[in-house]
């Protein structure tokens, strides 16, 4: 036997069971606040100022206006010397819905035509859609895999473009559109458009 003092145990504290549950929880807080607190429609797009990107949106298939087919429409199509719309969208879309009847309102109100592109989307659901919820488009192409989406740098659905006469994109609008948007931002990117003929 010797007289030695038996080995102190360190004691931890709690601080270091605390400490990463606490810098966890500040993470998750982090990320949730910007994925609430960001305005997705303030989105920059390197697309700004250019051509629409070169692409072809074939017909939906079975659409028909005055028992005639719907076309579809490729990027050169929209250099139509007035403004234009191009407005992201599917049937699967809830917000899409929530803004379609406040696109019919926008063609009848400004006479700009609108070009809808239908995103990865079954043909059937997407002609139901637009026979509940109204067809503002002039033609209505289909982007089946989303390379056309990933083109013109979308985001996700809804997403609404303004071209002016020479098919360059002067305005983008990320999310469904609103009585709001259309008032504050939309019309005036349409007026800004027609002014850069």
């Amino acid at each position: 036997m010797t007289n030695e003092p038996a080995p102190r145990t360190r004691k931890r504290g709690i601080g270091w069971v605390l400490t990463p549950v606490l810098v966890f929880a500040g993470l998750v807080a982090l990320f949730a606040f910007a994925l609430q607190g960001g305005d997705p429609s303030k989105l920059p797009s390197a697309l700004l100022g250019k051509p629409a990107p070169v692409t072809e949106f074939a017909s939906l298939e079975g659409l028909l206006a005055d028992e005639k087919p719907v076309p579809g429409f490729t990027s050169g199509e929209l250099a139509t010397g007035k403004p234009v719309i191009v407005n992201f969208w599917a049937s699967w879309c809830a917000p899409c819905a929530e803004e379609q009847p406040l696109l019919v309102q926008l063609q009848k109100r400004s006479g700009v035509a609108l070009y809808g592109v239908n995103y990865k989307d079954d043909p059937v659901a997407a002609r139901r859609f637009l026979g509940r919820y109204g067809n503002p488009f002039t033609a209505v192409g289909t982007d089946p895999k989303g390379r056309g989406a990933i083109e013109w740098g979308v985001y996700g659905m809804p997403e609404t473009f303004v071209l002016n006469g020479k098919g360059e994109i002067v305005f983008k609008h990320v999310g469904p559109v609103s009585v709001q948007s259309i008032e504050q931002q939309l019309m005036p990117a349409i007026v800004r458009a027609s002014s850069l003929q």
